[in-house]
């Protein structure tokens, strides 16, 4: 029998990873909430990985509790991922993955885009999704991983945040045909917070093509996602931190009944 892996948070997506991974034949061993990790990686201290399949509210908690032998074993899915999200946690060279599919309850898998994945687990995670027929494909770099990291946020902040404002259901295909103007400000914005989290220049016209090219990959994706709100307000906080001038995100919150909170948060 393979080496099993362990899967922290048994969600929609950690399902679909649990669900991979039994198909080439790895046993898995699931983390739920309440589980102690140190406890846990007692009795399994050596997994082939160890997915962290929580939400982006649960990441920092969880690794701040992962166990010093699992460090070179994870394998992170988050949206709104950057390198600073693992290296503060002591966590140096994890495998990360931009998911491009969807996966919600009651529905099957939605595939956008082939999933990037970079890292030392990523051939493990490319055969276990392609398994399950989701496209995934090594990234060679860890520069080139970030710059993945980043198309993914440009697209969920980016269509996220003009969804706030655009009437209820709009789609990422009507923004990008009939809301050209509002998309760019609301993206070069996003960049520049984006460059800030990453410590240096992003290639623009690069990033500006991929969001496009995932846009069409599902036009009738709507913008405006529950989590719309909280990521229009980190975006707003990190830009205070780095003294950045966003005056389109800025209008978008006052917009959206955001500002007061935002002042005051």
């Amino acid at each position: 029998m393979r080496t099993p892996v362990v899967i922290i948070g048994i969600g929609e997506l950690g399902s679909v990873f649990a669900r991979g991974m039994l198909r080439t034949a790895h046993p898995v061993y699931p983390l739920l909430r309440g589980m102690d990790p140190a406890e846990e990686a007692q009795r399994m201290p050596q997994p082939q990985a160890v997915i962290v399949a929580t939400g982006e509210a649960d990441l920092h908690p969880v690794l701040e509790r992962v166990p010093e032998a699992w460090k070179d074993r994870l394998v992170l899915l988050q949206n709104e991922l950057l390198p600073r999200d693992w290296e503060i946690h002591g966590i140096s060279r994890p495998t990360v993955i931009a998911v491009w599919f969807e996966k919600k309850k009651g529905m099957d898998v939605k595939v956008l885009l082939p999933s990037p994945v970079w890292g030392p687990h990523a051939a493990l995670i490319v055969k276990a999704l392609a398994a399950i027929d989701i496209p995934a494909r090594e990234v060679a770099t860890a520069e080139a991983m970030t710059l993945e990291l980043v198309a993914k946020n440009l697209y969920i902040l980016t269509t996220n945040i003009c969804g706030l404002v655009l009437p209820e259901g709009a789609t990422a295909g009507e923004l990008h045909a009939h809301h050209a103007e509002l998309e760019r400000a609301v993206a070069t914005e996003v960049l520049d917070v984006q460059e800030w989290l990453t410590g240096h220049p992003l290639d623009r016209a690069l990033l500006l093509r991929k969001l496009e090219e995932a846009i069409a990959a599902d036009p009738a994706h709507r913008c405006k996602g529950r989590s719309a709100p909280a990521r229009l307000l980190r975006a707003l906080e990190h830009a205070r931190a780095a003294d950045l001038a966003v005056p389109t995100l800025r209008d978008i919150a006052r917009r959206a009944g955001l500002a007061q909170e935002n002042s005051s948060s």
